[in-house]
């Protein structure tokens, strides 16, 4: 965004890595929508904020609340509710027909154990409000229920949770997807599909992603993604719509009004050209977005992980891969020797994850042929403590 507007930040901290790229900034309690407010009117008491935007899942709301009091561009208040509260998701695309998952709110284990044996086993627990999967967990039989709502329970309350109800939902098998949107004055374009891989069963940790500027799955998934993100009433704004491909069709999983996380952003702008920051940025101002594709590739990444839990001994890829190969984009290592990673269910991403590669090539297959190549390259060592617990 800084290559393109001069940019002011509401962060929780003192700058480091911003100072290069913005001009000014506020300090606020980010969890506090009130504080959130405060600091971005001080800003525009000294500058000329034309649009108001963010990046991070539990801000959607704070954010729209602050476009809504400076009378700037942005997406209804309600709507990001919506997309932060599963439950109000699942109303919302249930009311305008849009295909999702069975899903029914609970706020005791007994009523869990109600909601799993009306809609059948194997179901997902989940938080209503969190991200990023934490607390989402399959259980295959009424004897795992009550692990499982302990599990779902211990992820309740984060940081800007809208609902602290556990959803009980139909599981859904099939790939999982995401379509990434642009929403401008109510008219929404899919601009790319990422296909994901998912791993840790019963968990669902995201391990890799992968778009395609030619992906034909895009033609299909499109018209459920826009119609789930008209369903919960988004005018504007980037969407990020995760689904699972059923043998009924596409299956909306939740709407989310950001960019994807995990560089999914940057997978789309490697493959297609179309800068999702930047065009983030512009519908926030509310200016038409330049949507003309100006690539024709593919991109993909491989979150690593560790083998187990335990402590980080060595971390390396080989030097000579990283000197030739002009298609490895990115090496990027998240954990430190002497860092301890601890895998889920003790763990999440946050705490497992030791870095990733982000590879580039003209197909998608190629682009998996070079991600897997790449990943033999790397070496990761975790030595285990003696107790450990089994992951």
């Amino acid at each position: 965004m800084a290559t393109e507007y001069r940019v002011v930040a509401i962060i929780d901290a003192p700058p480091t890595w911003h100072t290069t790229l913005v001009d000014d900034w506020e300090v606020a309690d980010l969890s506090d929508p009130d504080s959130v407010v405060a600091a971005g009117r001080e800003l525009a008491a000294r500058h000329d904020v034309s649009g108001v935007l963010t990046w991070d899942e539990y801000q959607i709301v704070p954010t729209a609340c602050l476009a809504q009091d400076l009378g700037l561009p942005g997406p209804n208040p309600d709507a990001m509710r919506a997309c932060r509260d599963k439950t109000r998701t699942r109303a919302a695309l249930a009311e305008h027909r849009v295909g999702s998952a069975s899903s029914i709110r609970t706020t005791s284990l007994l009523e869990a154990v109600l909601a799993a044996e009306s809609i059948g086993y194997p179901v997902v627990l989940k938080p209503a409000s969190n991200a990023a999967s934490l607390g989402v967990i399959r259980v295959d039989n009424g004897e795992d229920l009550s692990e499982g709502w302990q599990f779902a329970s211990a992820a309740v309350g984060g940081v800007g949770s809208e609902c602290d109800d556990i959803l009980v939902e139909e599981y859904l098998d099939g790939p999982e997807v995401s379509v990434e949107c642009v929403t401008h004055r109510g008219v929404t374009a899919a601009v790319a599909v990422t296909r994901k891989t998912v791993g840790f069963a019963p968990y669902f940790e995201e391990t890799a992603h992968s778009v395609d500027a030619h992906d034909p799955l895009l033609v299909e998934v499109a018209p459920v993604a826009t119609a789930a993100v008209a369903a919960l009433g988004i005018s504007t704004g980037i969407q990020h719509v995760e689904l699972r491909l059923t043998n009924r069709g596409p299956r909306v999983i939740e709407v989310n009004g950001r960019i994807g996380g995990d560089l999914i952003g940057r997978l789309v702008s490697l493959a297609t050209g179309l800068d999702l920051a930047r065009i983030a940025a512009d519908v926030a101002r509310g200016a038409a977005p330049d949507l003309t594709p100006t690539r024709s590739r593919a991109a993909a990444i491989r979150l690593l992980y560790p083998d187990t839990s335990g402590t980080l001994t060595a971390r390396s890829i080989d030097p000579q891969l990283v000197d030739t190969a002009d298609w490895l984009e990115e090496v990027r290592w998240l954990r430190d020797r002497g860092d301890t990673v601890t895998l889920p269910p003790y763990g999440d991403l946050d705490t497992a994850r030791i870095g990733h590669l982000l590879v580039t090539a003209p197909s998608a297959d190629t682009a998996q042929q070079r991600l897997h190549h790449a990943q033999t390259r790397v070496t990761l060592t975790i030595e285990a403590p003696v107790d450990a617990p089994h992951d």
